[in-house]
């Protein structure tokens, strides 16, 4: 099981995201969220192929599916769920990722 944390920044909320490996290569997604646009990712993705982490932005089921339900294009968890999946499958190590503004005087 892979447990990630997403501080999504000025709408605050969190969203933990856990993946968890299955049968035939599947990947089980559950998002626990406060936020009624994540919320509904949940039903277009609660079980992806693993190989979904190399589909391209255009054909990945993560990113059409937040097409579908998010209305800020810049929210982190998408990404954050794909790296969720590939850690959890075993193609990438466990690393956290960090965004941040620097404010000059």
């Amino acid at each position: 099981m892979t447990k990630v944390i997403v501080n999504s920044g000025a709408c605050g909320f969190t969203v933990t995201i856990t993946a968890v490996k299955a049968k035939d290569k599947k990947v089980l997604i559950i998002l626990d969220t406060a936020c009624e646009m994540v919320k509904k990712l949940q039903t277009d993705i609660a079980s992806v192929d693993r190989m979904v982490t190399l589909a391209g932005f255009a054909d990945n089921p993560v990113y059409r599916s937040a097409a579908k339900h998010l209305k800020h294009v810049a929210c982190p968890v998408p990404s954050a769920i794909l790296k969720a999946i590939e850690t959890e499958a075993g193609m990438n190590v466990p690393k956290d990722v960090r965004i941040e503004f620097v404010r000059e005087k």
